[in-house]
């Protein structure tokens, strides 16, 4: 039995025919839509490594069935950048070294990003690491990317407060 489903990816919109409804979304991102930047790690939900952005609330996407978000918004890391600019946490995750094999690298930004937009980050450092424990890094880079989500934070902050004036 086939599937139709209508997302919109990375600010475009696809359709995709799934032949099977147990797609999950990070097998359609990777395998069908050829957006290989989400990554998969453990295929269980405990890394965090295919973090995604649906509705603009993040998400493991290995757990996610893809038949189950038709008329989703759907960001990836490779709808972050604009263009040769980047978004203000992958600017950070550079300045601060926030990666180290990079890896887990596009879920830590992902789940940053989600984390910053949900207004949940605040400057407390415990908080931060707190709320990015479901994202793991085997190369124990979390002061960078600690550090970077607050720079990002507060690039955020001081975005806003402009806005404002």
């Amino acid at each position: 039995m086939s599937l139709s489903i209508s997302l919109t990816v990375n600010g475009l919109p696809r359709t995709v025919a799934l032949d099977d409804p147990r797609v999950t979304l990070l097998d359609l991102l990777r395998e069908r839509l050829d957006l290989p930047g989400t990554k998969k790690g453990c295929d269980r939900g405990q890394c965090g490594a295919c973090t995604v952005l649906v509705d603009g609330r993040r998400i493991n996407s290995c757990l996610s069935l893809a038949a189950s978000l038709d008329g989703a918004e759907v960001t990836t890391i490779e709808g972050l950048a604009d263009g040769d600019t980047l978004h203000p946490v992958q600017a950070a995750f550079i300045a601060h070294d926030g990666f180290q094999c990079g890896y887990c690298t596009p879920g830590q930004i992902m789940s940053a990003v989600g984390l910053i937009a949900e207004g949940h980050a605040g400057d407390d450092p415990e908080r931060i690491r707190e709320l990015m424990s479901g994202n793991i890094c085997r190369c124990g880079a979390y002061q960078g990317i600690t550090e970077a989500v607050l720079d990002a934070q507060k690039t955020n902050a001081d975005s806003h407060r402009k806005d404002a004036a």
